[in-house]
């Protein structure tokens, strides 16, 4: 099955064609073999990739876990009764960010472990990782050891979030990449509101369980990630890399083409795979990651990388790592309303996130961009302007203007959730080619254990000396943010956002390899649709 190629219609004369309707698309080959190629959504394999894709986001929900998880123990008495590490200050920041450490210290064995035995063992290995830090920090009775446990457990963060996102968007059909890949990010939801839910629940317990508890939980997702990943497919593109051919047909067969052997689909991308993944790639070679940074290719590619990653991590809300101190700042005062409202600020978070989801083949991401991260802006800044004036009332606190302040904030989450979630997973995974991908999900996870590392670390100093000045910092950014988000997505010769919806991953090979691949990716190709919907042609201009 080597030598499977697409088929190639008869153009027909558009003058004696009769009842059509010319559409733009990005690949006139790909739509025309998506739409005669049509997957059984509920049928027994694609309910398997559905079961695959979950695992993979259970992967981000051991991510995810622990922005609540840390927030909410941080607050509870029992934990301060055995640490007394205070909710602010040097103690905290060396508590959050080790796990951060442990993330960027991961990330470069992550790709090597990734690439050379595959994005299953990679999820495999991460998630036993995650349970050697539970077990060290859930049991630890010093600062030090939950340290060490903390730096231990982003390190297991670091190779599943490698390895999970690379084999989300490499299983998934190319018109399905999107939401497949932006709901393997809202993992960090399916990981924080339940532990959010937990700390709400155990903050009754009157001992150390209390924070115990919730650290032990932590393993949940991955042990169902270590048991799962033995009955899911390994990624196509690994095993096309790899000289599995035969096995990476298979798999597209299976899961692309309704086990149909000469489906158009699986046709076009056995082909493009084959003349686009290098067998002899930098995948091969641990050490090398040149070609990220040392080719015209690899700089596009990496500078769309840089960016999301960047502006992910720090459009404020590395604010939800210290939630109960803003809600403390704000009036809410007792543990248990603060838990609830940490619980309620996910939940929000998440309706944002998954809405996203449904959109993300369809929307185009730059326009989201811009406009997304400016509305972040504004409703800090409206939080940040209620918080001085609540900071001025001294005891005295008028419930309206927390309200609104907090009020706000949920907003912030929301629209931060619904402009970054999904994208966060998406636009690397799109970016980086098969061979390259897992090298550049660890460069970008450096990047975001990086700025993670300034958010956790110099949060909760800078919240106990600033308050809420502090968040002014993260209003001016955002601006910062927008404003280079709308020059790059209208400067046609030097914007960085490129397109990828409408294209598979191959095919943006070669919009990466022009002059100007922003440019390149805009190009449509038009297609005659007849009545039917068949595809009878791609017009030449």
């Amino acid at each position: 099955m080597s030598g499977i190629e697409p088929d190639r219609e008869k153009v027909v004369n558009l003058h004696t064609t009769k009842n059509y309707t010319l559409k733009e698309v990005y690949n006139a080959e790909l739509y025309a073999a998506i739409k005669e190629s049509k997957i059984e959504k509920w049928s027994k394999t694609s309910i398997h990739l559905y079961f695959s894709i979950f695992i993979a986001f259970c992967c981000a929900c051991a991510n995810g876990y622990d922005c609540s998880l840390m927030t909410a123990i941080l607050a509870m008495p029992h934990f301060q009764d055995t640490f007394n590490s205070g909710t602010t200050g040097i103690n905290v920041s060396v508590i959050f960010s080790l796990y951060a450490v442990g993330s960027m210290v991961g990330a470069p064995f992550a790709a090597v472990l990734s690439d050379r035995y595959g994005r299953r063992k990679g999820m495999f290995v991460g998630g036993g990782t995650i349970i050697l830090g539970m077990i060290i920090a859930a049991t630890s009775k010093i600062i030090a050891q939950l340290v060490v446990g903390r730096f231990v457990l982003g390190f297991g963060v670091a190779i599943m979030t490698v390895a999970a996102p690379a084999y989300s968007i490499e299983i998934s059909p190319p018109h399905w990449r999107g939401r497949c890949t932006g709901f393997y990010d809202c993992g960090w939801f399916g990981g924080s509101i339940p532990a959010a839910a937990i700390t709400f629940g155990t903050n009754n317990i009157n001992g150390n369980l209390s924070w115990q508890l919730p650290l032990i939980f932590q393993a949940i997702a991955c042990i169902i990630v270590m048991r799962a990943v033995f009955f899911i497919p390994e990624s196509p593109r690994y095993l096309m890399a790899n000289g599995r051919e035969e096995d990476a047909i298979n798999s597209l067969v299976k899961y692309h083409g309704n086990g149909e052997r000469d489906n158009n689909l699986v046709a076009l991308e056995v082909m493009e795979m084959k003349e686009n993944i290098s067998q002899d790639g930098i995948d091969k070679r641990w050490w090398d990651y040149r070609p990220l940074f040392f080719t015209h290719n690899g700089r596009w590619r990496m500078a769309q990388v840089l960016m999301i990653s960047i502006f992910d991590q720090f459009s404020g809300n590395g604010l939800g790592y210290f939630n109960t101190v803003i809600h403390a700042n704000l009036g809410v005062t007792s543990v248990s309303a603060q838990l609830g409202y940490n619980l309620l600020s996910g939940v929000v978070s998440a309706i944002g996130a998954l809405s996203s989801v449904t959109l993300t083949d369809r929307m185009p991401p730059r326009k989201v961009l811009i406009f997304g991260t400016f509305a972040c802006a504004c409703f800090l800044a409206i939080n940040a302007g209620l918080s001085k004036a609540l900071s001025e009332q001294g005891e005295n606190i008028s419930t309206s203007i927390a309200q609104g302040a907090l009020a706000a904030y949920f907003l912030f989450n929301v629209m931060f959730s619904f402009t970054y979630t999904p994208l966060q997973g998406v636009i690397p995974a799109e970016a980086l080619e098969t061979t390259m991908r897992a090298k550049g999900l660890a460069a970008s996870g450096i990047i975001v254990s990086a700025i993670g590392f300034i958010n956790q670390f110099a949060g909760p100093v800078a919240l106990q000396n600033m308050g809420y000045k502090y968040i002014w910092i993260f209003v001016g950014w955002d601006v910062v943010e927008s404003v280079l988000w709308y020059i790059f997505r209208w400067n046609t010769a030097d914007r960085l956002g490129v397109e990828s919806q409408g294209r598979t991953l191959e095919q943006l090979e070669w919009v990466y390899n022009q002059k100007y691949p922003v440019k390149a990716s805009l190009k449509a190709d038009k297609v005659v649709v007849q009545a039917d919907g068949h595809v009878s042609e791609m017009v030449v201009p």
